[in-house]
């Protein structure tokens, strides 16, 4: 008997996308998500998301294969070409899309648009969709099945994907563990409305109280990143418009124009790897199986290697439920998860302190990567297409 059935937990930007991949395969897909959205709402929505994602070509090709970025070339989008980082003027590290003959590096998305585009796939594949608001209370497994349990309701099928996030209920109701740790600094994201014309290089900062990033949106907002320990955060997060704006002009000396603050949070920084990816028939992707610094933007273009990982492993299976092939997407994507986690993490430590021989070596470091010029454009790919190839 073919066992076809899915069940997605989270209909975030990676739950969706795997809810959309599975079902052109021709999966029978449910997503079971606590807060459900109107896709054509927030779409046609002037509203800014102040949550945008770094999207590389490689996540470009997927949602574009999954029908969501003809949507969002509709939409608010900004392509970028360039991506620099440095620590003072005249030591940076320059990337550009013409150095590798491309036509840009990625794109800068709203989040809120990623998760609506692919939303708006769900009723030609026949994705049913479930709110439930209360936790899960139990998963059981049969050799055959896998029942989730909420409450008084049940949901049986042949593979459960969890997609529920970093602090992943069905992951901790499995009991698959996790090892990783807090950071020392938080991060606060600011929206802006900038008086310029659009932007087409990110740029990365890195200062002696920790980095900080200028994120062209499309034309006139950006996203301002900036590093800090989290009492300076949480003390600037309570000020008056004016005086914290004071602040980011002191930390951000080099935008290009007056701009007006619009939105402001700032968050824990956190990294966290789960000891197996699958138990049985279920498997975790996306922040369910880890989470990385977001230093350099890669974390939901991990989560987009997983979908597309999984889908290449459960091809041609009848049974998507078995263990063995969910093993087999464990094995394809541990490695590549880890090398991006630990190259963010020697980022992160080696560039976020004020000691001052490091300081000597990350200006030595970058003026020397930036005339390597194979190694420099191997790093660039890489970082675009998710691939050692």
């Amino acid at each position: 008997m073919k066992k076809n059935k899915v069940i997605v937990v989270g209909g975030g930007m990676v739950g969706a996308a795997t809810a959309v991949k599975l079902a052109q395969q021709g999966r029978d897909v449910t997503i079971i998500e606590k807060h459900l959205i109107d896709a054509d709402d927030i779409l046609s929505s002037d509203k800014v998301d102040i949550r945008i994602s770094a999207i590389n070509r490689f996540s470009e090709d997927l949602l574009d294969e999954l029908g969501a970025m003809p949507l969002l070339r509709q939409n608010r989008i900004a392509p970028y070409q360039q991506l620099e980082a440095y620590q003072q003027q005249g030591e940076n590290l320059l990337f550009d899309c013409h150095d590798i003959g491309e036509t840009h590096l990625g794109h800068l998305i709203e989040n809120s648009l990623i998760q609506a585009s692919l939303w708006q796939q769900f009723s030609q594949y026949g994705i049913e969709v479930i709110e439930q608001t209360t936790p899960v209370t139990e998963i059981s497994q049969e050799s055959d099945s896998i029942t989730l349990h909420y409450d008084d309701t049940q949901y049986t099928a042949d593979l459960v994907v969890a997609a529920d996030g970093g602090q992943s209920q069905l992951r901790s109701k499995a009991g698959l563990g996790v090892t990783g740790w807090q950071y020392g600094q938080h991060c606060m994201g600011v929206l802006i409305k900038l008086d310029a014309p659009q932007q087409v290089k990110t740029w990365q900062q890195f200062t002696p109280t920790g980095p900080v990033a200028f994120l062209p949106m499309q034309a006139p907002y950006a996203n301002l990143i900036c590093y800090h320990n989290a009492s300076v955060l949480n003390r600037w997060n309570k000020l008056p418009t004016e005086q914290l704006k004071a602040q980011l002009i002191a930390h951000f000396p080099e935008l290009p124009g007056e701009f007006e603050l619009l939105e402001h949070a700032v968050f824990p920084l956190a990294r966290q790897h789960a000891n197996d990816y699958s138990q049985g028939r279920l498997v975790l992707v996306g922040d369910s199986a880890h989470t990385i610094n977001p230093l350099a933007g890669q974390g939901v273009n991990l989560g987009f290697q997983d979908v597309v990982a999984l889908a290449e492993v459960l091809a041609g299976h009848d049974d998507v439920g078995q263990h063995a092939v969910l093993k087999q997407y464990e094995k394809k994507r541990r490695r590549a998860n880890l090398l991006m986690m630990s190259m963010m993490d020697a980022c992160y430590f080696g560039f976020s302190n004020e000691l001052q021989p490091l300081s000597w070596a990350r200006s030595k470091f970058l003026k020397l990567a930036n005339n390597i010029g194979p190694a420099k454009n191997w790093v660039l790919k890489y970082a675009i297409s998710g691939t050692l190839s």
